[in-house]
């Protein structure tokens, strides 16, 4: 089977190293065909990785839509799993057996930033359309949040953004000036401002570490903000690091930060990897009040501070409070014993196992063996 998508990098966690290797583990040959990156091996996790170039630009996206589906046709597999938009159209015009679509965001609020108020209406309600369009094209609907079937016109299958044990030990808290962490793509909407003005406000010794890429060009920007506030000697920049260095940071640190910003759909429905990655780690963590699935984990497992993290003062005011080492060690234990029980990615890797059994069995696909693609084609 294949793994199709159109913007997604080459071994990326949700698609290759949770779903590809989960499939891979049940017997099927995986191969994930996604625009090519420097240096990138030939295999992740059981899965093979495939690459083309990567087309320029949302226009270019939408124009290479034609040839990704060429692509995926020439690769023979029975299934295609496609993961954004335009790999769900590529997909389908692909032709496979079977076609699964794999919900990340909520895509009819994408436009919302790039319309004047009064457009959006309308760009929500033709995004919602093509959803559901696509929602009947498919042969199955996997979403990796709450909040977000309900534009696809039928039952999906849940299969939530949980984390695997990476198999470090936790980090064991002591007195001691604290690290905060921050995980992932990093941009203004993703809260760096109030970041840096909390850092400010908050413990005179508090370092930042930073493990992720600036997805809105703005890094000069972050960095000579944080000059100007007297920080920069305080944050260490470690760009985009692979799984098992990132879970070695964490180990590092002391307290784990989701700072998405209000006024986002995506935000407010957000499960970001991040989360469980820092719950994992024993990581208390400090996280937005509004984002409803977030704050519901966090609350459940007891495992960090909700605040409204567009205040740099509350930022502040929580990671004073977990300066102190028992409270952070009583929240990153509860949010590791969470993170390997209700909130680990065993049940969701058994849900997508039991998906694709489901196909093969109750709509006369061939077996697991069967599922696979052919050698690559010269040039791919």
């Amino acid at each position: 089977m294949l793994m199709l998508s159109a913007a997604h990098p080459p071994a990326d966690v949700r698609i290759v190293l949770k779903e590809g290797a989960a499939l891979a583990e049940a017997g099927l040959a995986v191969e994930h065909l996604s625009p090519e990156a420097p240096g990138m091996p030939a295999q992740a996790a059981g899965v093979r990785l495939l690459g083309f170039p990567r087309p320029r630009g949302r226009w270019g996206r939408i124009r290479h839509i034609w040839r990704l589906s060429r692509l995926a046709r020439a690769r023979g597999a029975r299934v295609i799993h496609a993961h954004e938009p335009d790999s769900w159209l590529a997909g389908w015009l692909a032709r496979p057996a079977r076609l699964v679509i794999d919900v990340h965001e909520h895509y009819p609020s994408r436009l919302d930033d790039r319309l004047p108020r009064w457009a959006r209406p309308l760009g929500r309600a033709s995004l919602r359309l093509f959803c559901r369009l696509m929602g009947r094209l498919a042969d199955a609907v996997v979403v990796a949040k709450d909040g977000l079937a309900e534009d696809y016109g039928r039952d999906c299958v849940a299969v939530r953004n949980y984390a695997g044990d990476p198999g470090t030990a936790p980090r064991r808290h002591a007195p001691g000036p604290v690290t905060l962490l921050h995980l992932g793509a990093i941009s203004r909407a993703r809260g760096w401002p109030q970041l840096l003005a909390a850092l400010s406000l908050g413990p005179a010794d508090a370092r930042l570490a930073v493990a992720g890429r600036f997805t809105d060009g703005t890094q000069a920007e972050f960095e000579a903000e944080a000059a100007r506030r007297g920080l920069s000697g305080r944050i260490t920049l470690h760009g985009w690091l692979p799984q098992a260095e990132m879970a070695a940071l964490a180990g590092r640190c002391d307290i784990n930060l989701v700072l998405f910003q209000p006024g986002h759909e995506n935000h407010r429905l957000a499960l970001p990897h991040k989360l469980s990655d820092g719950m994992l780690a024993g990581l208390p963590v400090i996280a937005p009040d509004f984002a409803t699935e977030v704050a519901t984990m966090v609350r459940q497992a007891e495992c960090g501070l909700l605040v409204d993290v567009a205040d740099p003062f509350a930022i502040a005011d929580a990671v004073r409070r977990l300066t102190v080492p028992s409270l952070r060690a009583r929240l990153g234990s509860q949010g590791r014993a969470a993170a390997l029980g209700r909130f680990g990615w065993r049940a969701q890797a058994e849900a997508l196992r039991n998906l694709y059994a489901g196909l093969s069995a109750g709509r006369d696909l061939p077996q697991h063996a069967a599922l696979l693609g052919k050698p690559p084609p010269r040039g791919l």
